[in-house]
């Protein structure tokens, strides 16, 4: 008999430490799949791995080997001595059908809606399929789970509204300037959180020009990272007056950014505006900024609570998803059935709802 047979190691059910013993980089999904093949007895077999996730779907005749083969196959292709399926969640049937539905919806994702899950699932199952590992069920599983997942992304506000500090201060920017193309940033401190909100700001097509630190040897490593400039600390006022945007995060006890420093290069902007971005606790820029005209001033209290609302915005529409998934999996399961009556196969038969 053959049943579907899916799931692995989630970022829910194993911590981190044990789920990047096992992880697999893409190139290695071919070696694996026919691996994974073999151990695991399957007649089709796709191969998943993310940073919050290791597992596979599959269609087999015996669900019972293939649990516990796969807690054999990981240890056998990872050398890794370790009872890996006790960690594992495993779903059969239509619980397999709703688990790959809702994780290309993003649905059981760590970082409930976000879209980088689909494009990932969709480059494992093109490996798969390329290697002969997918045929009729899985290739039509996974087609379906692919308009599902664009059926819930265009009708509702799952994906909508980011959840970060760094995107939050994006979407802000963009805006205010509209296009980010051309806009131009100085980093002043060489933060995590200041360096990854730059880089979201560059791929929207912003130019890190300038980076200040009090050490320089920390902004000119930085700086060569990014491709901008490294200026002395002393420097970074007086070149307020030539960016659009400004993210400060120092550990300063004290503003590093007052009204009266900013007063003595506002009027050189001609009016541009300016987007300070302040990540730093203690605060490093003075709020009284924002007195001036055209200038806009955000702490990271302020980005949070954003990201915060726009988190709860996204929860509040999972069941929405669910019930707009539903019907998608009743179309693949009255597929399945018809399919296999149709060759007056026993798989009908024996096929598993759960």
């Amino acid at each position: 008999m053959r049943v579907l047979v899916g799931g692995g190691l989630a970022f829910d059910t194993s911590p981190i430490e044990l789920r990047e013993q096992v992880a697999f980089r893409t190139e290695e999904y071919p070696q694996a799949l026919s691996l994974m093949k073999d151990i695991m007895h399957l007649e089709e077999g796709v191969l998943l791995s993310t940073c919050n996730r290791v597992e596979f779907f599959s269609v087999c005749k015996n669900p019972d080997a293939v649990s516990k083969g796969w807690g054999q196959f990981l240890r056998f292709y990872h050398k890794k001595d370790f009872p890996f399926e006790s960690y594992s969640r495993i779903y059969t049937g239509k619980y397999c059908i709703s688990h790959l539905f809702e994780l290309a919806s993003g649905l059981k994702s760590m970082v409930v809606g976000e879209t980088e899950i689909l494009g990932q699932l969709k480059e494992a199952y093109m490996i798969a399929k390329e290697r002969g590992m997918t045929q009729k069920y899985l290739n039509r599983l996974f087609q379906a789970s692919f308009s599902a997942a664009k059926s819930v992304r265009s009708s509702t506000w799952i994906t909508r509204g980011s959840i970060s500090v760094s995107s939050v201060a994006v979407d802000l920017a963009e805006k205010l300037f509209g296009n980010l193309t051309g806009c131009s940033i100085i980093l002043v401190g060489a933060g995590a959180v200041s360096e990854a909100t730059a880089r979201a700001l560059q791929k929207k097509g912003a130019t890190v020009i300038f980076v200040a630190n009090r050490t320089y040897e920390k902004a000119l490593e930085l700086s060569k990272q990014i491709e901008a400039e490294a200026i002395p600390w002393s420097e970074f006022p007086s070149r307020i007056a030539k960016v659009d945007i400004l993210i400060s995060s120092t550990s300063a006890p004290h503003y590093v950014i007052t009204k009266e420093k900013l007063a003595a290069h506002i009027g050189r902007r001609a009016g541009r505006p300016l987007f300070l971005i302040d990540l730093a606790v203690p605060r490093d820029i003075d709020p009284a900024v924002e007195d001036f005209e055209e200038v806009y001033c955000y702490n990271i209290d302020d980005l949070q609570a954003i990201a915060d609302q726009n988190l709860k915005d996204r929860l509040a529409e999972v069941d929405k998803c669910k019930r707009l998934i539903e019907p998608h999996i009743e179309r693949f399961y009255s597929w399945l059935v018809e399919s296999i009556n149709s060759q007056d196969s026993p798989f009908f038969r024996n096929f598993r709802m759960a």
